[in-house]
């Protein structure tokens, strides 16, 4: 049996629907092959104790517009929310627990002197930092990764203590393999425009504060993303063919479910190009419902980001989500989100979360407390290098971490694929 189509998409993650939906909006006829049973790969829901929530991505960076632009088209603009404005705090390793610096960006400070830095990291890495100020722009500006550019520059203090844990609890990744355009678009030609990194890092906040929050999300949830492209994918006649693993992937066709398909391929796994490429590390969210009065304060604002070997505290990260979000608190009713994050199961990960929420948070949180729990694993796929003759990928282990990435890198080849398609 064979079929065809113009376009032939394999994983029907966001980017593998975003580019589909993009394809076909652009008169070409696509065929989307999921291996699973469900669509979204890690932007996906769960339900904890009677309360619908996300169970991946809970937010996305407003930078570029892209994830914005997208949810206006599928009808969810009215929805976009931002978080509290309150701001999250770092758990170091020595077990203290402050408020992130105003003035920062991913951990580099835009005010190397202010007092809510030297608290973190002393007065004398507070200089050791400033005095990158006196350095020439053009210096580290080819760094390649985010740690090698803020450890040249402003010193190894600054990157351990504070650019460390942050990039470990929002790209599930250790600064020095985050390549700098990825973790922080417009970094590195704002240190070239203002002439230091301390510079570039305000220019960017004062961007930032004049397009609104830096992050954003979805009331009811970012999942709402894929149940939307779904709806349209459709209504515009795309073929969507769920628990179709593909088989002998080509450039013009595949195999799956016994049927030869046609067609350009676009893919969103890396592994079935046949290079090594493994399945990436293993991230796992334990998600808690929490009827403690004392988290009504939100001692800790919107979440920790918890530095490797903080004493006792195995989670890298800690979410309040119904300080965080307005939609969420009016969902618990009273209660309390919490969302953990590691990059390792446990066996007993709701002991293991309750543990660590109460540690993180300062708060008692017995056991009798907890309403619910969710245990919610993904695998957060290794960076992916392609060769000239790949097949096009998109997906985050090919545009990097965050939606926002995804998204931008699904419309950029859709537009691509598109023109080359037209000639």
């Amino acid at each position: 049996m064979t079929d065809s189509a113009d376009f032939v998409v394999v994983g029907g993650g966001l980017g593998g629907l975003v580019l589909a939906r993009r394809l076909v909006l652009g008169g070409a006829s696509v065929i989307v092959l999921e291996a699973s049973e469900t669509l979204g790969g890690t932007v996906a829901r769960q339900i904890v104790d009677g309360i619908e929530l996300d169970a991946g991505a809970e937010s996305f960076a407003t930078r570029g517009g892209t994830v914005v632009s997208l949810a206006k088209s599928l009808g969810l603009g009215d929805d976009i929310v931002e978080p509290n404005s309150v701001g999250a705090w770092l758990q170091t390793a020595r077990g203290s627990a402050f408020r992130l610096p105003e003035n920062s960006l991913l951990g580099i400070p835009g005010s190397p002197l202010a007092i809510d830095v030297t608290a973190i990291i002393g007065t004398r890495a507070g200089w050791r930092a400033f005095l990158e100020t006196l350095l020439p722009g053009q210096y580290a500006a080819k760094s390649e990764t985010l740690g090698e550019l803020v450890r040249k520059r402003m010193g190894t203090a600054v990157l351990d203590e504070l650019v460390r844990p942050i990039a470990r609890g929002v790209h599930s990744a250790d600064a020095d393999d985050l390549p700098l355009d990825q973790a922080a678009p417009g970094l590195r030609g704002a240190l070239r425009s203002q002439g230091s990194l301390a510079r570039a890092v305000l220019s960017l906040r004062e961007s930032s504060a004049r397009a609104g929050s830096a992050v954003a999300g979805v009331r009811g949830g970012v999942f709402r993303l894929v149940d939307a492209l779904e709806s349209d994918l459709s209504r515009f006649g795309v073929d969507v063919r769920l628990r179709t693993p593909a088989t002998k992937l080509r450039a013009d066709g595949v195999s799956a479910g016994g049927t030869s398909i046609s067609g350009t391929v676009v893919v969103a796994a890396p592994a079935l190009l046949g290079r090594d490429h493994d399945r990436g590390h293993r991230i796992t969210l334990a998600t808690l419902v929490v009827d403690q009065p004392l988290l009504d304060a939100a001692p800790r604002g919107t979440g920790v980001l918890v530095a490797a070997g903080a004493p006792g505290i195995r989670a890298r990260a800690l979410t309040h989500s119904t300080a965080k979000w307005q939609w969420v608190a009016e969902r618990a009713g009273g209660r309390h989100i919490l969302r953990l994050s590691y990059d390792e199961s446990h066996s007993d990960l709701p002991e293991v979360a309750r543990q660590d929420a109460e540690a993180v948070l300062g708060v008692p949180i017995p056991a009798t407390a907890i309403d619910g729990f969710a245990r919610a694993e993904w695998y957060r796929p290794n960076r992916y290098t392609p060769t000239p003759d790949d097949i096009p990928l998109v997906g985050e282990s090919i545009a990097g971490t965050g939606l926002a990435s995804v998204v931008a890198r699904s419309e950029a080849l859709a537009g691509s694929l598109l023109t080359d398609a037209e000639g």
